[in-house]
Formats: C-alpha cells, structure tokens, sequence
C-alpha cells in the first residue's frame, strides 16, 4: 500500500512540477547583439571611461591604464555579442541552463570542468588518507600533511575517472568497514 502511494505521489509530482521553459523562448531575452539596452550600456560605460581619460595627460602611467580599460571594455562587450549569449531586459548577459545544447558553453562545459575538478580533489583526498593510514603514525600525517607524498598523490589524481570505475569494477570502491 505504502508503494501505492507512493508511486502515486511521484507521478504526481512529476507532472505538476515540471519546469517551466527558459525565457530565452518566451522573447524576455533576446540576443545581445540586437538588444538596445546592452548598446547603451556599452556607450555608458566607454563614456564614464573616457570623461576619466580626460582629467589625464595624454601619456602618463594613468591615462594608458585608462585607455587600456577602454580597451577591455570594448573586447568584452564584443565577444558576447558575437556569442550565443542572450540579454534580458537589464541589458546584462544572461546564462540560459534548460538544456538546450545551443548554449552548452554557458552552462554544460564550465558544470562538467567543475564536476571533474571536484572529483579529483575528492579522489586524491580519499587516495592520501588511504595511503597514510598503513604509516606508522595516521592520525599525525592527517593533521601535518606530508607535502612530497601528498603532491605525488595529487599528480596521479587526473585520470581519476578511469581509477574510480576501475575499482568499482573490482570491488575495492567501498570499504568494508
């Protein structure tokens, strides 16, 4: 009866809370390079930077720092509206995570380098503990990290994926402990 219920309670779920679409499909975002808002806020920014430019010399250490801003300013807004990047009303890029593969730079890419990366330094943590505990003293290599042992570690870390199916494959993933 309780997997009745259950069950019942699931489908339920899944049906009335499914995600809305991405406003990216509702036309509350657009692309950057259409969006009057970003324009603006383009030419607003390289105007507060060049009425700075003008208290300067033209040669002096802050004015080539200034026109070096400028310069970024310029390269950054032009590089998202030469992206797939959507703008919202605010005129601000906005990062569009529905799944869509469109925009797998934005969202996908960066969340699986991180996955990986998070992995890794959770493996070589686990592989560090691992060894230290067949030392002669654990509990004191936990508190004082022997440094050559632990960069050892963390550079056999990177293929971590194939180190961790392997041993799940084998059986030696989980403790029996």
């Amino acid at each position: 009866m309780k997997r009745v219920i259950l069950s019942i309670f699931s489908i339920f779920m899944v049906l009335f809370y499914l995600p809305d679409l991405s406003f990216a499909d509702n036309g509350i975002l657009i692309d950057c390079d259409k969006s009057v808002i970003f324009t603006k806020r383009l030419n607003t920014s390289l105007k507060k930077l060049e009425v700075r430019l003008t208290k300067y010399d033209v040669n002096t250490p802050p004015a080539l720092a200034i026109k070096e801003q400028i310069q970024q300013t310029q390269n950054r807004f032009t590089n998202y509206s030469n992206s797939s990047l959507m703008c919202g009303t605010d005129g601000l890029p906005h990062l569009i995570t529905d799944g869509d593969l469109n925009h797998k730079g934005e969202f996908l890419i960066p969340g699986l380098i991180f996955l990986y990366i998070t992995g890794w330094i959770g493996w070589v943590g686990r592989k560090y503990l691992q060894i230290i505990a067949n030392s002669k003293n654990p509990f004191e290599k936990e508190i004082i990290i022997d440094v050559p042992l632990a960069l050892n570690v963390m550079i056999s870390g990177y293929l971590w994926p194939i180190n961790v199916w392997s041993e799940f494959i084998l059986g030696d993933f989980v403790s029996e402990n």
